[in-house]
Order: C-alpha cells, then sequence, then structure tokens
C-alpha cells in the first residue's frame, strides 16, 4: 500500500519486536472508547476506522488508519481511557506492545520517541484542518478532501490505469469522515464523477487524479 510513514523500517522494526502479533477480523473492536490503556497497536496489514460516540447518539468518524500507524499511543502515555474505538475495515494484522514496554522503548530509543511525538503533532494539526474546514466548504469539497488524503495515505495502485488509487473504504465511512450524510456523499459522487476525479465500482471507489482531486474547490 501506499502511504505516509513517520517511523522508519528500524523503528518500526524495534516496535515490532517489543510486542506479540494479533489479527483482527473485520467489525472487530481493535481498540475501544473508553477502555484501559494497557497496550498500544502497531497496523500491519490492513485498514480501521476511528469512531467517537457523541452525546446525542452520532457516531462521528474520526479517522482512518493503516500499515506502519500506531492506535493507542497517547492514552498509553498520559494513561487516560482510550479516547475513541478503533474498528477493523478488514482483517487487520497487527502488534501489540504493553504499555510498559512501549515507554521502556520510547526511554531507551530517543529518536523513535521523537517520531511518536511527530506523529501525535501531526494528527493534532489533521484534525484542527478538519474542523476548520467543516465550517468552511460545502459537503462536496469536504468529501473530495477525505477522500483525496485516504488515497494519498492508504490507496493501492490500479493496475490497469496508470496513476489512479484504489480506496476500498465505503460511503458511510467516507461520509462521516467528511462530516456529512450519505445523501450528500452519494450527490458529491455523482458530481466528482462528472468532472473525471473518480469511478465510482463495486465495493471501492477510484481515484483517477489525487492531486487534483485534493485541490478541488468545486468550481
Amino acid at each position: 500500500m501506499t502511504g505516509q510513514n513517520a517511523f522508519s523500517r528500524e523503528q518500526l522494526g524495534l516496535i515490532h519486536g517489543a510486542g506479540r502479533g494479533r489479527v483482527w477480523e473485520r467489525g472487530e473492536a481493535v481498540v475501544s472508547e473508553g477502555a484501559p490503556s494497557t497496550d498500544v497497536v502497531l497496523i500491519e496489514a490492513g485498514l480501521v476506522k476511528i469512531t467517537t460516540e457523541l452525546e446525542n447518539g452520532y457516531t462521528s468518524v474520526l479517522a482512518v488508519r493503516g500499515p506502519g500507524e500506531l492506535l493507542g499511543e497517547l492514552s498509553c502515555l498520559d494513561g487516560m481511557p482510550r479516547s475513541a474505538t478503533a474498528t477493523a475495515l478488514e482483517r487487520v494484522r497487527g502488534t501489540v506492545v504493553p504499555g510498559e514496554r512501549f515507554r521502556r522503548l520510547l526511554s531507551a530509543h530517543g529518536a523513535l520517541a521523537l517520531a511518536v511525538l511527530r506523529s501525535v503533532a501531526a494528527r493534532l494539526r489533521d484534525s484542527d484542518r478538519l474542523r476548520a474546514e467543516h465550517g468552511a466548504y460545502p459537503a462536496v469539497v469536504r468529501i473530495a478532501r477525505v477522500l483525496a488524503e485516504v488515497a494519498l495515505r492508504h490507496g493501492e495502485p490500479d493496475p490497469e490505469l496508470p496513476g489512479a488509487l484504489t480506496v476500498r473504504v465505503n460511503q458511510r465511512e467516507l461520509a462521516g469522515a467528511a462530516g456529512t450524510s450519505r445523501e450528500s456523499l452519494v450527490r458529491a459522487f455523482a458530481t466528482l464523477e462528472a468532472e473525471a476525479l473518480i469511478v465510482r465500482r463495486r465495493g471501492h471507489t477510484l481515484v483517477t487524479d489525487v492531486e487534483r482531486l485534493g485541490g478541488w474547490n468545486g468550481a
């Protein structure tokens, strides 16, 4: 898979070597909101959605995570309960590292600790940007930007169309990540397909021009 990875191969090896392997099937919770922070998970294959439950009963999709990314590292560091749920969108394989062992690993390897800090900072910046965009752009533009980001981080190259990326995240999750309804997403997809930015296929979406999609402003 393509994607932006905050950790070097050596750093990922350190994390992998400190834990034990585990597999989660589609729909299974990898970590659960409100649960005690006992370990950190390194995703090695597959995608998870990050969600939180709001007071009105609405489930908000915060992000999609994939290979090379950590789950639960912030709770592990501050000792607070999990702030969100991570659910497998497909079969996920990962490494589970006990919290105390993870903290010792960071103490012993300064470069790894700095990489974790940078990863957390990048997520906070992404969260701030998304909140700002939700109020500044119409749904179709928000959907385009979320789809472009997921494609860049977790898209799979299409063998038939050079430069195109396959996104295996369903419409409900994309709508939640963009802060809009599924009905609005269906209308937005029709617009984006008419602009030749995406192709809808059974079970996935093909992004034909991720750079143009990410900068598209609806004009």
